[in-house]
């Protein structure tokens, strides 16, 4: 092996080495939860847009389950977000996905919408979790033990593969409204209010998907 192959597999093994210690201190609350038999990871995507539902997801991962460069939805690029999103899909015990609709977030505000969505994703997996790790929040109406932590989809490797699908989830979502709904760049902006979102707002008025409590600054 000449050196620049040497050199080259050295980094190689050195990068690997380091991702797998990043992924350990991702575990922390897995290992300390690790009498459980299912312990589950939720997080939620979609609170701040103008348009679209508010999407969470519950992932259940088996003991040990290792995803290489497993983390936070928005500290992945889109690439490697799908990959992810493939790899959790093929390895996870059990999935659930809740949505609550615009005209639900306007009828019963985000944070209750949210919680909606959340406990529907609890109630689509397959097995019953013993643990909730949550990114952040306390779901109210639950009845399984609760670990909120700050910042949790960087912290804990079963809110990020939660944060992963629900991310995925939305955002090819907001792809198929950019399709039958032109002039709003859903496709791009996944329902934000960026300057073309709002320019085809009042241009063009709101759509069914639009949360009416949130685009009275602009229509």
């Amino acid at each position: 092996m000449s050196k620049a192959s040497e050199e080259r597999e050295r980094k190689r093994a050195l990068k690997l080495e380091q991702e797998l210690h990043r992924l350990t201190a991702m575990s922390v609350f897995e290992k300390e939860y690790g009498h459980c038999s299912y312990i589950c990871g939720i997080d939620e995507v979609g609170r701040g847009p103008l348009a679209g539902p508010v999407v969470a997801a519950a992932v259940v991962l088996p003991k040990d389950c290792q995803i290489l460069y497993l983390n936070d939805s928005k500290k992945v690029s889109p690439k490697r977000r799908d990959a992810l999103f493939e790899e959790i899909q093929e390895k996870a015990i059990a999935i659930g996905i809740g949505m609550s609709s615009p005209a639900r977030i306007d009828e019963i505000n985000i944070l209750q919408a949210t919680y909606e969505a959340m406990r529907q994703a609890i109630s689509e997996l397959s097995v019953v979790p013993e643990v909730l790790l949550n990114d952040a929040v306390t779901i109210p109406g639950v009845d399984i033990l609760q670990v909120p932590i700050i910042k949790g989809d960087a912290k804990s490797v079963s809110i990020a593969a939660a944060s992963i699908i629900a991310k995925v989830t939305r955002d090819r979502l907001m792809e198929e409204y950019d399709e039958v709904l032109p002039g709003y760049d859903f496709a791009s902006n996944k329902g934000y209010g960026t300057k073309a979102h709002i320019e085809g707002l009042k241009t063009l008025g709101k759509t069914p998907i639009h949360r009416e409590s949130f685009i009275g600054n602009f229509v």
